[in-house]
Protein backbone atom coordinates (compact mmCIF):
# COMPACT_ATOMS: atom_id res chain seq x y z
CA UNK A 1 0.00 0.00 0.00
CA UNK A 2 1.62 3.28 -0.91
CA UNK A 3 1.50 6.03 1.30
CA UNK A 4 -0.32 9.69 0.32
CA UNK A 5 1.16 13.23 1.45
CA UNK A 6 -1.01 16.34 1.35
CA UNK A 7 -0.47 19.67 1.38
CA UNK A 8 -3.08 22.04 1.64
CA UNK A 9 -3.88 25.70 1.59
CA UNK A 10 -6.62 27.41 -0.32
CA UNK A 11 -5.89 30.60 -1.86
CA UNK A 12 -8.13 32.89 -0.42
CA UNK A 13 -10.62 34.61 -2.54
CA UNK A 14 -11.71 37.59 -0.40
CA UNK A 15 -15.14 36.28 -0.40
CA UNK A 16 -16.64 38.81 1.62
CA UNK A 17 -15.37 41.98 -1.04
CA UNK A 18 -17.15 39.79 -3.66
CA UNK A 19 -19.92 39.27 -2.12
CA UNK A 20 -20.34 42.92 -0.87
CA UNK A 21 -19.29 44.38 -4.68
CA UNK A 22 -21.66 41.96 -6.25
CA UNK A 23 -24.34 42.73 -3.95
CA UNK A 24 -23.96 46.35 -4.67
CA UNK A 25 -23.59 46.08 -8.62
CA UNK A 26 -27.34 43.62 -8.50
CA UNK A 27 -29.18 46.47 -6.33
CA UNK A 28 -27.82 49.63 -8.68
CA UNK A 29 -28.71 47.21 -11.61
CA UNK A 30 -32.35 46.20 -10.74
CA UNK A 31 -33.26 49.71 -9.81
CA UNK A 32 -32.07 51.41 -13.42
CA UNK A 33 -33.31 47.98 -15.21
CA UNK A 34 -36.92 49.67 -14.76
CA UNK A 35 -36.12 52.77 -15.56
CA UNK A 36 -34.79 51.86 -18.89
CA UNK A 37 -37.29 49.07 -20.16
CA UNK A 38 -40.03 51.90 -19.33
CA UNK A 39 -37.76 54.55 -21.30
CA UNK A 40 -37.21 52.03 -23.68
CA UNK A 41 -41.23 51.31 -24.70
CA UNK A 42 -42.12 54.59 -23.84
CA UNK A 43 -39.05 56.30 -27.10
CA UNK A 44 -39.65 52.64 -29.05
CA UNK A 45 -35.79 52.50 -28.99
CA UNK A 46 -34.30 49.04 -29.82
CA UNK A 47 -30.98 49.94 -28.10
CA UNK A 48 -32.87 50.78 -25.20
CA UNK A 49 -35.00 48.05 -24.97
CA UNK A 50 -31.18 46.01 -25.93
CA UNK A 51 -29.81 47.57 -22.86
CA UNK A 52 -32.74 47.02 -20.50
CA UNK A 53 -32.72 43.00 -21.82
CA UNK A 54 -28.70 43.18 -20.65
CA UNK A 55 -29.97 44.50 -17.43
CA UNK A 56 -32.13 42.00 -16.76
CA UNK A 57 -29.86 39.31 -17.20
CA UNK A 58 -27.71 41.55 -15.77
CA UNK A 59 -30.08 41.23 -12.42
CA UNK A 60 -30.18 37.52 -13.37
CA UNK A 61 -26.62 37.13 -13.48
CA UNK A 62 -25.49 38.94 -10.62
CA UNK A 63 -27.63 37.50 -8.34
CA UNK A 64 -26.80 34.03 -9.18
CA UNK A 65 -23.21 34.84 -9.17
CA UNK A 66 -24.07 36.36 -5.31
CA UNK A 67 -25.32 33.12 -4.40
CA UNK A 68 -22.97 30.60 -5.79
CA UNK A 69 -20.36 33.06 -4.19
CA UNK A 70 -22.23 32.44 -0.84
CA UNK A 71 -22.35 28.70 -0.99
CA UNK A 72 -18.37 28.53 -2.33
CA UNK A 73 -18.07 29.37 1.17
CA UNK A 74 -19.50 26.79 2.53
CA UNK A 75 -17.42 24.50 4.31
CA UNK A 76 -16.25 20.91 3.22
CA UNK A 77 -18.11 17.79 4.11
CA UNK A 78 -17.43 14.17 3.49
CA UNK A 79 -19.31 13.33 0.43
CA UNK A 80 -17.96 17.18 -1.13
CA UNK A 81 -14.43 16.91 0.01
CA UNK A 82 -13.30 20.59 -1.77
CA UNK A 83 -16.60 22.27 -0.70
CA UNK A 84 -18.70 24.30 -3.45
CA UNK A 85 -15.97 25.96 -4.72
CA UNK A 86 -17.45 24.77 -8.17
CA UNK A 87 -20.56 26.57 -7.96
CA UNK A 88 -18.72 29.61 -8.51
CA UNK A 89 -17.88 27.83 -12.01
CA UNK A 90 -21.18 26.46 -12.50
CA UNK A 91 -22.61 30.17 -12.05
CA UNK A 92 -19.92 31.57 -14.12
CA UNK A 93 -21.01 29.11 -17.06
CA UNK A 94 -24.67 29.46 -16.95
CA UNK A 95 -24.07 33.19 -16.83
CA UNK A 96 -22.08 32.88 -20.22
CA UNK A 97 -24.21 30.38 -21.60
CA UNK A 98 -27.31 32.76 -21.05
CA UNK A 99 -25.33 35.60 -22.31
CA UNK A 100 -24.35 33.57 -25.85
CA UNK A 101 -28.09 33.26 -25.90
CA UNK A 102 -29.55 37.26 -25.15
CA UNK A 103 -26.77 38.18 -27.81
CA UNK A 104 -28.54 35.93 -30.52
CA UNK A 105 -32.04 37.16 -29.87
CA UNK A 106 -30.41 41.04 -29.74
CA UNK A 107 -28.82 39.88 -33.73
CA UNK A 108 -32.61 38.26 -34.77
CA UNK A 109 -34.70 41.35 -33.75
CA UNK A 110 -31.89 43.88 -35.12
CA UNK A 111 -32.26 42.13 -38.43
CA UNK A 112 -36.33 42.44 -38.19
CA UNK A 113 -35.83 46.09 -37.51
CA UNK A 114 -33.61 46.68 -40.40
CA UNK A 115 -36.48 45.26 -42.77
CA UNK A 116 -39.27 47.31 -41.09
CA UNK A 117 -37.55 50.26 -39.13
CA UNK A 118 -39.99 51.80 -36.46
CA UNK A 119 -40.06 55.46 -35.59
CA UNK A 120 -37.66 56.61 -32.26
CA UNK A 121 -37.90 59.49 -29.84
CA UNK A 122 -34.57 60.88 -29.71
CA UNK A 123 -34.47 62.99 -27.04
CA UNK A 124 -36.70 60.49 -24.36
CA UNK A 125 -34.14 58.00 -26.30
CA UNK A 126 -30.94 60.05 -24.76
CA UNK A 127 -32.47 60.54 -21.53
CA UNK A 128 -32.89 57.51 -20.52
CA UNK A 129 -29.34 56.51 -22.07
CA UNK A 130 -27.42 58.43 -20.32
CA UNK A 131 -28.94 57.31 -16.92
CA UNK A 132 -28.42 54.06 -17.95
CA UNK A 133 -24.50 54.79 -18.85
CA UNK A 134 -24.19 55.99 -15.03
CA UNK A 135 -25.85 53.10 -13.55
CA UNK A 136 -23.77 50.25 -15.73
CA UNK A 137 -21.14 52.54 -14.81
CA UNK A 138 -21.19 52.70 -11.43
CA UNK A 139 -21.79 48.94 -11.52
CA UNK A 140 -18.40 48.37 -13.39
CA UNK A 141 -16.67 50.09 -10.86
CA UNK A 142 -17.95 48.58 -7.91
CA UNK A 143 -16.64 44.94 -9.27
CA UNK A 144 -13.51 45.91 -10.51
CA UNK A 145 -11.89 47.68 -7.43
CA UNK A 146 -9.43 45.34 -6.14
CA UNK A 147 -9.13 44.08 -9.73
CA UNK A 148 -10.56 40.38 -8.56
CA UNK A 149 -12.40 40.22 -11.55
CA UNK A 150 -9.17 39.57 -13.99
CA UNK A 151 -8.99 36.20 -11.85
CA UNK A 152 -12.24 35.60 -10.55
CA UNK A 153 -14.18 33.28 -13.50
CA UNK A 154 -17.35 33.87 -11.81
CA UNK A 155 -16.52 37.69 -10.92
CA UNK A 156 -15.51 38.08 -14.32
CA UNK A 157 -18.61 36.74 -15.99
CA UNK A 158 -21.04 38.71 -13.71
CA UNK A 159 -18.40 41.86 -14.71
CA UNK A 160 -19.06 40.63 -18.28
CA UNK A 161 -23.12 41.46 -18.11
CA UNK A 162 -22.05 44.77 -17.04
CA UNK A 163 -19.90 45.82 -19.58
CA UNK A 164 -22.58 44.59 -21.99
CA UNK A 165 -25.13 46.94 -20.99
CA UNK A 166 -22.24 49.75 -20.54
CA UNK A 167 -21.69 49.23 -23.79
CA UNK A 168 -24.87 48.92 -24.77
CA UNK A 169 -25.57 52.54 -23.21
CA UNK A 170 -23.11 54.25 -25.04
CA UNK A 171 -24.52 52.96 -28.27
CA UNK A 172 -28.17 53.94 -27.33
CA UNK A 173 -26.62 57.38 -27.06
CA UNK A 174 -24.63 57.32 -30.23
CA UNK A 175 -27.82 55.66 -31.82
CA UNK A 176 -29.93 58.79 -30.28
CA UNK A 177 -27.70 61.62 -31.45
CA UNK A 178 -27.50 59.76 -35.23
CA UNK A 179 -31.21 59.59 -35.32
CA UNK A 180 -31.81 63.26 -33.69
CA UNK A 181 -29.43 65.38 -35.86
CA UNK A 182 -30.33 62.72 -39.11
CA UNK A 183 -33.28 61.00 -38.31
CA UNK A 184 -31.91 57.48 -39.70
CA UNK A 185 -33.04 55.58 -37.54
CA UNK A 186 -31.36 52.13 -38.56
CA UNK A 187 -28.25 53.34 -37.04
CA UNK A 188 -30.30 51.89 -33.94
CA UNK A 189 -30.61 48.13 -34.52
CA UNK A 190 -27.05 48.21 -36.22
CA UNK A 191 -25.20 49.49 -33.43
CA UNK A 192 -27.11 47.18 -30.79
CA UNK A 193 -25.88 44.16 -33.21
CA UNK A 194 -21.89 45.43 -32.71
CA UNK A 195 -22.35 45.53 -29.20
CA UNK A 196 -23.80 42.31 -29.54
CA UNK A 197 -20.65 41.23 -31.36
CA UNK A 198 -18.43 42.59 -28.84
CA UNK A 199 -20.51 41.44 -25.58
CA UNK A 200 -20.55 37.91 -27.53
CA UNK A 201 -16.68 37.27 -28.01
CA UNK A 202 -16.09 38.42 -24.23
CA UNK A 203 -18.89 36.11 -23.04
CA UNK A 204 -17.32 32.85 -25.34
CA UNK A 205 -14.40 33.18 -23.25
CA UNK A 206 -15.93 33.13 -19.84
CA UNK A 207 -17.65 30.29 -21.31
CA UNK A 208 -14.41 28.25 -22.75
CA UNK A 209 -12.84 29.58 -19.57
CA UNK A 210 -15.71 27.79 -17.46
CA UNK A 211 -15.21 24.45 -19.51
CA UNK A 212 -11.58 24.31 -19.25
CA UNK A 213 -12.32 24.27 -14.95
CA UNK A 214 -15.05 21.81 -14.82
CA UNK A 215 -13.27 19.25 -17.30
CA UNK A 216 -10.49 19.96 -14.95
CA UNK A 217 -7.91 20.87 -18.21
CA UNK A 218 -4.42 22.05 -16.77
CA UNK A 219 -4.39 25.85 -16.13
CA UNK A 220 -3.32 27.53 -18.95
CA UNK A 221 -0.54 29.47 -17.18
CA UNK A 222 0.77 26.30 -16.35
CA UNK A 223 3.09 24.03 -18.65
CA UNK A 224 2.42 20.47 -16.73
CA UNK A 225 6.02 19.83 -18.43
CA UNK A 226 7.69 22.04 -16.55
CA UNK A 227 5.83 21.39 -13.57
CA UNK A 228 7.84 17.93 -14.30
CA UNK A 229 10.88 19.04 -14.82
CA UNK A 230 10.99 21.25 -11.91
CA UNK A 231 10.14 18.22 -9.54
CA UNK A 232 12.99 15.76 -11.53
CA UNK A 233 15.41 18.45 -10.53
CA UNK A 234 14.16 17.61 -6.75
CA UNK A 235 17.18 15.51 -5.04
CA UNK A 236 15.83 12.09 -4.76
CA UNK A 237 13.27 12.14 -7.09
CA UNK A 238 14.35 9.64 -10.38
CA UNK A 239 10.60 9.88 -11.80
CA UNK A 240 7.59 11.38 -12.07
CA UNK A 241 4.02 10.01 -13.57
CA UNK A 242 0.15 10.58 -13.40
CA UNK A 243 0.80 13.97 -12.90
CA UNK A 244 -2.67 16.25 -12.85
CA UNK A 245 -2.55 19.64 -12.31
CA UNK A 246 -6.25 21.27 -12.30
CA UNK A 247 -8.34 24.08 -11.34
CA UNK A 248 -10.46 23.71 -8.38
CA UNK A 249 -12.09 27.52 -8.84
CA UNK A 250 -10.26 30.71 -9.70
CA UNK A 251 -7.24 31.16 -7.68
CA UNK A 252 -7.47 27.79 -6.14
CA UNK A 253 -4.98 25.17 -8.26
CA UNK A 254 -4.60 21.58 -7.20
CA UNK A 255 -1.90 19.07 -8.29
CA UNK A 256 -1.65 15.49 -7.58
CA UNK A 257 1.23 12.69 -9.04
CA UNK A 258 3.22 9.56 -8.30
CA UNK A 259 6.93 10.53 -7.41
CA UNK A 260 9.10 7.63 -7.34
CA UNK A 261 12.35 8.00 -5.44
CA UNK A 262 14.99 6.35 -4.46
CA UNK A 263 17.01 5.60 -1.17
CA UNK A 264 19.68 8.29 -0.62
CA UNK A 265 16.82 10.88 1.09
CA UNK A 266 13.55 10.26 3.46
CA UNK A 267 10.48 10.32 1.46
CA UNK A 268 9.50 13.80 4.31
CA UNK A 269 12.43 15.57 3.16
CA UNK A 270 11.76 15.16 -0.40
CA UNK A 271 8.55 16.14 0.30
CA UNK A 272 9.39 18.79 1.82
CA UNK A 273 11.30 20.21 -0.89
CA UNK A 274 8.83 19.34 -3.77
CA UNK A 275 6.04 21.12 -1.93
CA UNK A 276 8.40 24.24 -1.82
CA UNK A 277 9.07 24.31 -5.62
CA UNK A 278 5.54 24.20 -6.42
CA UNK A 279 4.65 26.50 -4.49
CA UNK A 280 7.13 29.08 -5.39
CA UNK A 281 8.05 28.65 -8.53
CA UNK A 282 3.80 27.52 -9.89
CA UNK A 283 1.91 29.24 -7.40
CA UNK A 284 0.61 25.52 -6.13
CA UNK A 285 -0.75 25.12 -2.88
CA UNK A 286 -2.80 22.10 -2.50
CA UNK A 287 -0.13 19.38 -3.79
CA UNK A 288 -1.36 15.47 -2.71
CA UNK A 289 1.94 13.13 -3.51
CA UNK A 290 2.51 9.75 -3.79
CA UNK A 291 6.14 8.32 -3.35
CA UNK A 292 6.97 4.94 -4.74
CA UNK A 293 10.07 2.97 -4.97
CA UNK A 294 10.10 1.93 -8.57
CA UNK A 295 13.24 -0.70 -8.37
CA UNK A 296 11.45 -3.06 -6.92
CA UNK A 297 8.65 -3.30 -8.89
CA UNK A 298 7.59 -5.02 -12.61
CA UNK A 299 6.81 -2.72 -15.15
CA UNK A 300 3.15 -2.59 -15.52
CA UNK A 301 3.52 -1.73 -11.68
CA UNK A 302 1.54 1.54 -12.27
CA UNK A 303 -1.78 -0.45 -12.42
CA UNK A 304 -4.46 2.41 -12.71
CA UNK A 305 -3.11 5.06 -14.71
CA UNK A 306 -4.03 7.25 -17.52
CA UNK A 307 -0.30 7.43 -19.18
CA UNK A 308 -1.07 4.08 -20.74
CA UNK A 309 -3.62 1.92 -22.10
CA UNK A 310 -2.70 -1.38 -20.10
CA UNK A 311 -3.29 1.83 -17.08
CA UNK A 312 -6.14 3.28 -18.21
CA UNK A 313 -7.95 -0.45 -18.74
CA UNK A 314 -6.74 -0.55 -14.83
CA UNK A 315 -9.08 2.03 -13.79
CA UNK A 316 -12.52 0.72 -15.40
CA UNK A 317 -13.65 -1.57 -13.52
CA UNK A 318 -16.82 -3.37 -14.46
CA UNK A 319 -19.90 -2.82 -13.22
CA UNK A 320 -20.85 -5.82 -11.93
CA UNK A 321 -17.80 -5.53 -9.52
CA UNK A 322 -18.69 -2.23 -7.70
CA UNK A 323 -20.13 -2.71 -4.88
CA UNK A 324 -23.21 -2.02 -3.75
CA UNK A 325 -22.30 0.49 -1.44
CA UNK A 326 -21.03 2.93 -4.08
CA UNK A 327 -23.96 3.20 -5.53
CA UNK A 328 -25.54 6.71 -4.80
CA UNK A 329 -29.29 7.60 -5.80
Amino acid sequence: MHEHEHTHAPASLRAEYKQRALAWALAITLTFMLAEAIGGWLAGSLALLADAAHMATDAAALGLALFASWLARRPATPARSYGFYRAEVLAALANAAFLVLVCAGIFWEAFQRLLAPRPVDAPLMLAVAVAGLAANGASAWVLTRGALHRHDVNLRSAFLHVVGDLLGSVAAIAAGLVIWFTGWTPVDPILSAAIGLLVLRSAWHVLWDSVEVLLEATPAHIDPEAVRHAMLGVPGVVGVHDLHVWTVTSGFVALSGHVEVDETRAWPDVLLDLARVLRDRFGILHVTLQPEQPVALPEAFRGCSLESPEGLRSCLLPLDDVPLSAHRH
